[in-house]
C-alpha cells in the first residue's frame, strides 16, 4: 500500500515500486499502461454513482479496450505483490491488524506540498470537474488571490489540513513499525539509488546490479517526463468515462517538477513566516518530528 501524503510523491512511488516488482523488465511500462490500471486507488470511486462493492467487482471483471482483463494489469501472475494507492493514515489503515501488508509512507516539506498542489488542482480536466461536482476547484482571479486561498485551505483548521499537518502527526508514531517504510521526499530525491535499494529490500525484491541500474533510471524524473502518458489517471471502471477515453489529469501534470525547496520561491516572506509559525504550533511539541517534517534526515 503506497500511502504517501498528497503531493508528496505518490505517483512517483507507485511507479517506482512497480519498476521494482518487474525488475525493470522491457515490458514494465506496457504492463503498467496507466497509473490507475496497474496500481489501483480503492478510495477513489471512478464514477460518482459507484459504490465500493461495485467498484471491487469491476476491478476483477473489467475488460480493457485492448481486450486484456484489467485484473492482469494489477494482479499479474508475474508480480510478487500487488500495489494499491492510498492517501490514508493509521487511523484508517489496518497497519497493526495486518502485519503482512506493507505500507509505504512519505512526508514532504509543507511549502513544497502547497507549491505542487496549486498547479495540480488546475490540471484536472474540465470533464472530471463536471462529473465530480466541480472538485477540485479551479483557481480563479490573480495568482496572489488563489495562492492565499490554497494556503488557507492547507493551514490548521483548513479543509485540506490533512494533506500535511494531519498526515505527519498520524504517521510519526508508526514510522518504525516493521511493515512501514517511512521516508521523506527530500531524502529520496537526494539519493534516488539508495532509496530504490532500501525500498526494494523492504518489499522483498533482490535486484542485481543491472536491474538496479535500470530501475533507478526509470524512477528518475527524466524517464517519467518522457512517459507522461502513463500518469494521467484513466477511469477504466466507469463505463461512461472509459468509453470517452477520459483522464483525470492533463498530460504532464504529474511530472511537472518534482523538486525540493520550490516553496521558498513561490511564497512571500510573510506567507513563509505564517507557515513556520503554524508548524511550530502544531508539530513543535516534538522537535524531532518538526525538523523531520521540514527537511527530512534520520527519523528514528
Amino acid at each position: 500500500m503506497v500511502s504517501t501524503a498528497p503531493k508528496a510523491g505518490t505517483t512517483w512511488m507507485l511507479y517506482c515500486t512497480h519498476q521494482i516488482r518487474t525488475r525493470g523488465s522491457d515490458d514494465a511500462d506496457e504492463l503498467f499502461e496507466d497509473i490507475s490500471i496497474a496500481t489501483p486507488w480503492p478510495e477513489l470511486l471512478q464514477d460518482p454513482e459507484l459504490t465500493w462493492a461495485k467498484q471491487k467487482e469491476l476491478l476483477n471483471t473489467t475488460i480493457l479496450p485492448s481486450g486484456v482483463p484489467l485484473k492482469e494489469k494489477w494482479d499479474n501472475e508475474r508480480y510478487p505483490f500487488r500495489i494499491w494507492k492510498s492517501h490514508g493514515t493509521p487511523s484508517t489503515l489496518p497497519i497493526k491488524e495486518f502485519p503482512n501488508v506493507k505500507f509505504i509512507s512519505m512526508t514532504r516539506n509543507g511549502m513544497d506540498v502547497l507549491s505542487s498542489m496549486i498547479p495540480f488542482f488546475n490540471a484536472h480536466t474540465e470533464e472530471f470537474r463536471k462529473g465530480w461536482g466541480g472538485f477540485p476547484p479551479a483557481d480563479k482571479g490573480s495568482v496572489e488571490e488563489y495562492t492565499a486561498q490554497r494556503l488557507a485551505d492547507i493551514m490548521p483548521g483548513g479543509m485540506l489540513e490533512q494533506f500535511y499537518f494531519g498526515y505527519i502527526k498520524e504517521w510519526w508514531p508508526y514510522r518504525n513499525e516493521a511493515n512501514v517504510f517511512h521516508r521523506h521526499y527530500a531524502d529520496a530525491v537526494k539519493d534516488l539509488r539508495g532509496h530504490v535499494m532500501k525500498l526494494a529490500a523492504f518489499v522483498g525484491v533482490d535486484l542485481n546490479d543491472d536491474e538496479l541500474d535500470t530501475v533507478v533510471e526509470r524512477c528518475g524524473m527524466d524517464h517519467m517526463k518522457k512517459n507522461a502518458h502513463l500518469f494521467r489517471y484513466r477511469l477504466p471502471l466507469s463505463k461512461k468515462w472509459s468509453e470517452a477515453n477520459m483522464y483525470i489529469m492533463e498530460l504532464g501534470a504529474m511530472t511537472r517538477k518534482g523538486g525540493v525547496g520550490v516553496g521558498k520561491v513561490d511564497f512571500t516572506d510573510e506567507q513563509q513566516a505564517m507557515w513556520a509559525k503554524a508548524e511550530e504550533d502544531v508539530l513543535g511539541d516534538d522537535p524531532a518530528m518538526l525538523k523531520y517534517a521540514r527537511e527530512g534526515g534520520a527519523h528514528s
